[in-house]
């Protein structure tokens, strides 16, 4: 008998994030090679939302949020690794609809 399959709800004001881990190395913007294995202090990292709880007011599941990646719960999902945090820990998210931004793009 197969095991029954479980939606994921997220509660009250978290959202989870799906993460692109950098396993690679980077370019700077100079052209220098960035060893996958040198860690930047206070880097913030794009991810985009998985769900998002019934309090959530500001993102939705598909937004592409900016956030601090340190000192959050991690959660593994058939392999994929996702990020739970409250929506006040966001810094910024992008989407395509908006009423007032910077005028940058991803």
């Amino acid at each position: 008998m197969a095991d029954p399959k479980f939606e994921i709800q997220m509660l009250h004001d978290r959202v989870m994030v799906k993460v692109e881990r950098e396993l690679e190395e980077r370019r700077s913007s100079a052209g220098i090679v960035i060893p996958a294995t040198v860690k930047m202090a206070n880097r913030l990292v794009w991810g985009e939302v998985s769900g998002a709880g019934a309090n959530v007011r500001s993102v939705k599941p598909g937004d592409k949020v900016l956030f601090n990646p340190e000192d959050q719960y991690e959660v593994e999902v058939q392999g994929q690794l996702y990020l739970v945090l409250r929506e006040r820990d966001l810094h910024a998210v992008a989407t395509q609809q908006t009423d007032h931004g910077t005028g940058l793009y991803l």
